[in-house]
Formats: structure tokens, C-alpha cells, sequence
């Protein structure tokens, strides 16, 4: 039987209600971005090592393990969040495949080993760090979105350096950093393949950004259609809600 800690809910994760994860409103709870990633990432379907940076509780590959049968390994730096990813994965029966490890980013290189995976997913922080005066009062939160333990460029880095020669990487992020996301990408040597831009409605601004690069690619960027995820009515769009709901 699960255990609930604090004020931790257990939420199903998919429609047909066979995949549930542990969720807290104060400490994380997944919203539309990882499920974005994990739709948009192209993974090995039956072999091979995937690398979860930013883990958070685990969402990420707990999606993927729908579509692949792949090793998956989740990074997660604080505590009680890392806490919950490992509860998630024995809860939904994923301990053969899936493995989490507590730890900072920018310090597991003797853990991870060097290009090994291949694919590196990542939803890291979005924002540049706050001054001390502008924190959320809520730590996890402020570390889950603002950029205290780790910059993009550490993120950009530890996808480049555990990621195999020819491997994927794939972020999600805002579109205010994409000038940023293309330098680091090819600062690190991963050249960016695919990128797509996700809209609240039609005529609104692009809210997100997903982007994928191969390690020692060529050049050869493909832009995807855009995703429009509501209605003008205020109902998801049939594109939305079959990655949402299936």
C-alpha cells in the first residue's frame, strides 16, 4: 500500500487510470511542460539508456515507460521531492527500469559515467535566480523554478557530457531562451534537430518551447507545426488532448 506523506495526494497520471503518481501542492506537482517532453522526445522502443535530469517526481519517465522499454534513470537534487519520485516508481511497478538518484547535476560525472545514455531529457528551472528578497516562500518551489542549484548552462553541459556520440537531447523551456538554448546547444556540440513552439490558443504568443539536439550532429533543424493546446471556447484542441489524455 502507497504511503502518503504530508500533504501528498495520489493523482492518476493517465486516462485509463493505470499509472498514478504521488503529487504535494507545496512540494511539486507535474503540470503541462513534462507531459510535452515526454510526447515530443523521440526514444528507443525496445533497448538502450535514458537519462532524466530535473526529474522532479519522476513524471517524465514514468510517461516514457509507456513508450519505451528502455533503462531510465531520474536526477532529482532535493530531497523530499526525490523522496516521492522513488515511492512513484515502486508504486507503479517500474523498479526493474526505472532508478532515481538523489544528487546535484553538475556532480554526478563518476555516477552517470560519460556518454552513455542515449537520450537526455530535461525540464529544468526556467528562470534566472531571484535576489534573496525575491524568493518564493515556498524553497521548493522557488528551486524548481529559478535557476539557484543549476544555470541552463549546467544543464546544457551535463546533457553534452552523458549523452552518447549521435545520442538525443531534448528540453523544454520558455521561448524567451531560445537564442540561449541554440548557442549552449552548439557551444556543447549538440546540434539542434527538431524544435517546436507550443501556443495557449491561436493569435496568442508561444508559451513553450521544445527543442531537440544530436551530440555531434549536423546541421539540419527541423521546425515542427505548432501546437495550440485550448480552444477559443476554453476546451482543449484534439491535438492537445490526445497527448494530455492518451
Amino acid at each position: 500500500m502507497v504511503q502518503l506523506k504530508d500533504d501528498e495526494r495520489l493523482d492518476y497520471l493517465l486516462a485509463d487510470e493505470s499509472m498514478k503518481i504521488i503529487q504535494s501542492p507545496t512540494a511539486f506537482s507535474f503540470s503541462l511542460d513534462a507531459v510535452l517532453l515526454a510526447h515530443f522526445v523521440q526514444v528507443p522502443i525496445q533497448r538502450g539508456r535514458i537519462l532524466d535530469l530535473c526529474t522532479g517526481n519522476g513524471v517524465v519517465p514514468l510517461l516514457l515507460s509507456r513508450k519505451t522499454k528502455a533503462a531510465m534513470t531520474g536526477v532529482e537534487i532535493q530531497s523530499r521531492i526525490y523522496d516521492m519520485a522513488v515511492r512513484n516508481v515502486q508504486l507503479n511497478g517500474l523498479d526493474d527500469r526505472l532508478s532515481m538518484i538523489h544528487g546535484d547535476l553538475r556532480e554526478l560525472q563518476a555516477e552517470l559515467g560519460h556518454s552513455t545514455y542515449d537520450v537526455v531529457t530535461c525540464n529544468p528551472p526556467y528562470f534566472a535566480t531571484p535576489a534573496p528578497t525575491e524568493h518564493n516562500q515556498n524553497e521548493y518551489l522557488t528551486i524548481a523554478r529559478h535557476e539557484v542549484y543549476c544555470t541552463l548552462e549546467d544543464v546544457v553541459k551535463a546533457c553534452k557530457l552523458h549523452v552518447r556520440p549521435g545520442g538525443k537531447v531534448a528540453m523544454v523551456h520558455r521561448p524567451g531562451r531560445l537564442v540561449d538554448m541554440m548557442n549552449l546547444f552548439r557551444m556543447y556540440r549538440m546540434e539542434p534537430k527538431r524544435m517546436q513552439l507550443v501556443y495557449p490558443k491561436k493569435g496568442r504568443e508561444a508559451n513553450m518551447l521544445l527543442l531537440e539536439g544530436v551530440r555531434d550532429g549536423k546541421s539540419d533543424l527541423k521546425i515542427l507545426p505548432p501546437l495550440y493546446i485550448y480552444e477559443e471556447n476554453g476546451s482543449y484542441t484534439a491535438e492537445a488532448e490526445a497527448i494530455i489524455y492518451g
